[in-house]
């Protein structure tokens, strides 16, 4: 008798599917609203669109249902690397993040692969 092994599951579900991301996002922008080191890259961004952005890349991201239509890193991030955005406002947003998501209860070994998954974004981001 061959016992067929489980399909591997998503990040996404592993994290606790949409309800998981939406609470991270909403809980990780009120962070990164009140930081010094990142709140003036979102002075003039509308926070509804952003957030849904947010959420639509990190469900793709995270392995989730793929509803992303934003633009690719290099372009969205474009603006914010003309105003200076550097390697130091990546680490405090990947620290924001990790922080939103021990808050949440989530174990550190998915923190862990959250951070890997924002750490590859980086070079795109700063448009290197």
């Amino acid at each position: 008798m061959h016992i067929m092994s489980p399909s591997p599951v998503s990040l996404f579900e592993q994290l606790g599917g949409h309800a998981a991301v939406e609470a991270a996002v909403d809980n990780f922008y009120r962070k990164v609203l009140t930081d010094d080191r990142v709140s003036s890259f979102f002075d003039d961004v509308d926070m509804d669109r952003q957030r849904a952005k947010q959420k639509a890349f990190l469900t793709m991201a995270f392995g989730g249902p793929n509803s992303y239509s934003g633009k690719d890193m290099r372009n969205a991030h474009a603006r914010l690397v003309a105003k200076g955005l550097n390697g130091s406002h990546v680490d405090a947003i990947i620290e924001i993040l990790g922080a939103t998501l021990r808050e949440m209860g989530v174990a550190e070994g998915l923190i862990q692969q959250v951070a890997a998954i924002a750490e590859s974004t980086r070079n795109d981001v700063l448009n290197r």
